[in-house]
């Protein structure tokens, strides 16, 4: 498979770009209008942030909350199921102005969990907390929720039909991130995911672990999507970075060789947003699509 990449010129004060996952080709136009949908009020709500001068974090998170509430995507509400039939969510936020991050993996209780990875940055000393507890979520002012909220009749029916071997996992769109620079120039990146359908109770993916599907630093925010294994092995959100940092690769370069080496050459799938240094945003894939959409501060909202 081609790697696909789509660059965005540095324009206006700030930049942003979402992703609702990348994966086969979407069969269901009704389902793919409705993501679509999603990725333009998040992008709305990341926007508003950055236009009244807000951090880059806080636009990322904006934005990934809104795919979280939306049970169009596997984030949040109407995630991926495990095997057993329940929501083990993963989410991890970088922000690159202070080289911080925080991350949570097989959540099952924090209504929106991008907002406990940003709690385990700025509330505690750790990077990853592991099936945050309900009475931590409260000290921190996450919302709570029944693990039952997650689970939507779409997900149940998606478990019992496409795994007539349960311990093979289904592969498909959903997983969801932000990456955004803001008008000092800082970086952030978050995104979230519910993994994958009929996965292993107890299963981590690349979303969580920082520089495998999230990085940010001083020069590159990415955030990817695809099979987490292929992405944790390589470190790929890292490698992208480490490309500019220490080749002089241009981002669109970097995110280029990146996904070629890590992902086409070893048999893998998926794709990353990045935001540079400069404004440049970066949209690079080999599946055979990839719901994304970005802008900038002088620019129309484009979602495709």
């Amino acid at each position: 498979m081609p790697v696909d990449i789509t660059t965005v010129p540095p324009h206006g004060q700030f930049s942003l770009a979402v992703h609702g996952g990348a994966g086969p080709a979407p069969a269901d136009e009704e389902h793919t209008a409705a993501r679509r949908d999603g990725l333009t009020r998040a992008l709305l709500a990341g926007r508003a942030v950055l236009e009244r001068g807000g951090a880059a974090l806080d636009a990322a998170c904006a934005a990934v909350v809104v795919l979280e509430d939306d049970p169009a995507f596997n984030a949040g509400v109407g995630a991926a199921l495990t095997r057993a039939g329940t929501a083990e969510l993963d989410a991890c936020v970088a922000d690159g102005a202070t080289g911080l991050a925080g991350a949570v993996a097989v959540s099952r209780h924090a209504r929106n969990p991008v907002l406990a990875a940003r709690a385990v940055l700025e509330r505690t000393p750790h990077v990853l907390l592991v099936a945050p507890g309900v009475e931590w979520l409260a000290s921190v002012g996450v919302d709570r929720v029944s693990p039952a909220h997650f689970v939507t009749p779409e997900r149940l029916e998606a478990l019992r039909s496409s795994l007539p071997d349960p311990s093979s996992p289904v592969l498909g769109h959903g997983t969801v991130g932000a990456v955004a620079r803001d008008r000092r120039g800082g970086l952030a990146a978050a995104t979230s995911t519910g993994g994958v359908t009929g996965q292993w109770e107890g299963r981590v993916g690349d979303t969580p672990v920082v520089g495998a599907g999230t990085w940010a630093d001083e020069r590159v925010a990415v955030s990817g999507t695809g099979i987490g294994e292929f992405f944790l092995r390589a470190a790929l959100a890292h490698d992208v970075a480490a490309r500019v940092r220490w080749t002089g690769a241009t981002l669109p370069d970097a995110v280029r060789e990146a996904i070629e080496e890590h992902l086409v050459g070893r048999g893998g799938d998926g794709g990353v947003i990045a935001a540079g240094g400069d404004g440049t945003i970066v949209v690079g894939y080999c599946s055979a699509a990839m719901l994304r959409g970005y802008l900038g501060a002088d620019g129309p909202v484009v979602v495709v």
